[in-house]
């Protein structure tokens, strides 16, 4: 594995920690955070693969977008379309005032994190964990 795929991955296993870790926390349930973990999970780990591709790596949070980039060596992905649009928004909704996300939301982002994180571990020969 590439020495800059490896940072992209731990990156993205520092988000994912801090979002697993706050979904677990009963009294102190944050969706908001929990989402945007995950986004930026996705986005991170999605990056990594972009590098360990040999791809270009752009500077956007659209994951719908990045996962375009990365169909043509990992077809799979596409089974994630439909979260990668509604997660992609998260990376804004959860900053800001007024775009309260529920207990709902952090449920979908992360059970959808753990699938694409899964999914590019494998693909990179780490543990699925």
């Amino acid at each position: 594995m590439k020495a800059d795929t490896f940072d992209g991955v731990r990156y993205a296993e520092e988000d994912f920690a801090v979002a697993s870790d706050q979904l677990r926390s009963r009294r102190t349930l944050a969706p908001n955070s929990v989402c945007y973990h995950c986004q930026q999970s996705i986005e991170k780990y999605l990056k990594a693969r972009l590098v360990e591709a040999g791809l270009t790596v752009p500077k956007t949070h659209d994951l719908e977008g990045l996962m375009n980039l990365l169909l043509p060596v990992d077809p799979l992905l596409e089974t994630f379309r439909p979260a990668m649009n509604v997660l992609s928004g998260f990376s804004v909704k959860a900053r800001y005032p007024g775009n309260d996300l529920r207990r709902e939301d952090a449920r979908f982002a992360i059970k959808t994190c753990r699938s694409v994180r899964k999914e590019i571990r494998v693909v990179l020969g780490l543990s699925a964990k």
